[in-house]
């Protein structure tokens, strides 16, 4: 897979996240530093600059801290003696300036005048999608792996005994699912009616993908129950885990194919819908209330699945519009960075 090249042979392909390609590939001298992040846990903004480091590949420590010694509950960020407070913008800059490569350019830009929230949304569906596909390519990776042992030996100490990495399998596809849902709910409540309005019959397509892959959705957790139970390292758990890796790739494919025609033949019609600029902000509203539930407890592994920039990126695009929709993500954009 593209984003690893870290080549490990005690780290199991379930711990591979895109940042951890970041970290390891990078020849930046920012490498070389040692930074020291403090600040509340569960704020937007902590989590941001902790993604800006990964992106400038720089080694650090969170240390959480409600309130730094500024006395304000905004991260700070410590290198050697020197510590720095203040804005995300302030923040940013002082990154960049320290650390110059790569730039921070895209992370640091704003929504302008110029980019209307009906293209923001599209974009958040964008990253949305690639997100799903990073993390579905990380499950079957893991599934084949464990196929391949057969359920009989462990190669990762931190992912404990055959038993409980099937556990921990299942933990994390049940994860994905709950994202996967709430993002196919997030189009057939919001984009197809408005997409249905303009030209009616224009999301029938997409309405049956959704349709047709949710019993293999479902099937594969079922299927994930099931293997948990069986004697480990039996011939029995061996075909059970081979099963699973086919039914994962057909899911795989499925995406992948559903994921393209929306982008290509789908969403960009969004664009000629004419809607005025109150509306455009209700749609992204409502396209982020959707997925209030998932992003409150599971934003960190949804970002998990972007490059790092692409999850600054992310977090940019929903914090960035009006300030009905930053005060609507105050809970949604709680989260641990740990």
């Amino acid at each position: 897979m593209g984003n690893n090249c870290l080549g490990s042979k005690t780290k199991s392909t379930a711990e591979i996240v895109p940042q951890e390609f970041i970290r390891g590939c990078s020849d930046s001298t920012a490498s070389n530093s040692v930074v020291r992040l403090y600040g509340p846990p569960n704020n937007a903004l902590t989590c941001y600059i902790r993604f800006a480091l990964l992106y400038k590949s720089v080694k650090h420590s969170f240390i959480p801290s409600e309130t730094t010694h500024f006395g304000s509950d905004s991260p700070a960020i410590r290198i050697g003696t020197e510590t720095v407070s203040g804005s995300r913008d302030r923040l940013l800059r002082y990154i960049d300036n320290k650390f110059p490569h790569p730039p921070l350019a895209i992370s640091s830009r704003r929504v302008d005048d110029d980019e209307t929230t009906q293209l923001v949304a599209l974009t958040v569906v964008s990253l949305q999608h690639k997100s799903v596909l990073w993390h579905l390519e990380r499950m079957l990776r893991w599934a084949k792996d464990l196929a391949a042992r057969g359920g009989r030996t462990a190669v990762d100490p931190t992912m404990g005994t055959p038993r409980m990495e099937l556990r921990k399998f299942g933990k994390s596809y049940s994860q994905l699912l709950e994202v996967m849902l709430e993002h196919a709910q997030m189009e057939e409540r919001v984009l197809f009616p408005i997409l249905e309005m303009a030209d009616r019959g224009l999301c029938k397509t997409s309405n049956e993908e959704h349709a047709r892959d949710l019993p293999i959705m479902n099937g594969i957790k079922e299927d994930i129950k099931s293997t948990v139970v069986l004697d480990v390292g039996s011939s029995v758990c061996q075909e059970a885990l081979s099963n699973l890796s086919k039914r994962l790739k057909l899911l795989q494919e499925h995406c992948k194919h559903h994921f393209m025609e929306e982008e290509k033949n789908l969403l960009p019609w969004f664009e000629a819908v004419e809607l005025n600029k109150e509306q455009q902000d209700k749609t992204l509203e409502q396209l982020l209330d959707v997925m209030k539930q998932t992003h409150s407890h599971l934003l960190n592994f949804f970002l998990e699945g972007l490059l790092p920039l692409e999850a600054l990126q992310y977090l940019d695009l929903i914090t960035s519009s009006s300030d009905k929709i930053r005060t609507s993500l105050g809970t949604m954009l709680l989260m641990n960075v740990e």
